[in-house]
């Protein structure tokens, strides 16, 4: 058990702090390793492909209940409202180049069907190979690559929509179109 916990626990970590809170994680994390020492029998060989599938139903569990527990919020506060706060005034301002490109390509990633997002994710995030991308998804290794393959050519897409509504045009070398 220490060397399964010793082979997953970081990676599903790093896994969940790039999907939720700190605190959803960390609780996320606990109820993988739980998942694992109950199942150790069931554990296959490559067992961070497994975790991961582990850790993302956790994680879904944990993001139904909150959805639960903030309609029952609602609820509450519909039938008394909290007295009114003043509006928060911090702001930050990352004008540096790396933030407005992390910025464009979370945007970017936003505007990908979910599955494509997740894949990328996984496969960049993660640097998890096709057959384990494989596991995860429950598809063979050769479905992965291809579903990988095409979910870069969509974000490539998307990046390039960016590019396009910035007012920059590209120009291509050799380009034989003149219309004057």
């Amino acid at each position: 058990m220490r060397e399964l916990v010793q082979t997953v626990a970081e990676p599903v970590r790093r896994y969940l702090h790039r999907r939720t809170d700190a605190a959803t994680a960390d609780d996320v994390l606990g109820d993988v390793l739980l998942v694992c020492w109950r199942r150790l029998d069931e554990v296959p060989d490559d067992p961070l492909p497994w975790a991961i599938v582990v850790a993302r139903n956790s994680l879904a569990n944990a993001r139904r209940a909150e959805r639960r527990r903030t309609r029952l919020v609602g609820k509450i506060i519909a039938i008394d409202p909290p007295a009114s706060a003043a509006p928060d005034a911090t702001s930050d301002a990352a004008g540096d180049a790396t933030g407005a490109a992390a910025a464009r390509l979370q945007a970017a990633l936003a505007r990908l069907r979910r599955d494509d997002a997740e894949l990328l994710r996984l496969w960049a995030w993660e640097e998890l190979s096709s057959p384990q991308l494989a596991v995860v998804l429950g598809i063979s290794a050769n479905a992965a690559a291809i579903r990988l393959h095409r979910a870069k050519a969509r974000l490539k897409a998307e990046l390039r929509k960016d590019d396009e509504s910035t007012g920059h045009e590209k120009h291509e070398e050799g380009s034989t179109d003149d219309r004057r």
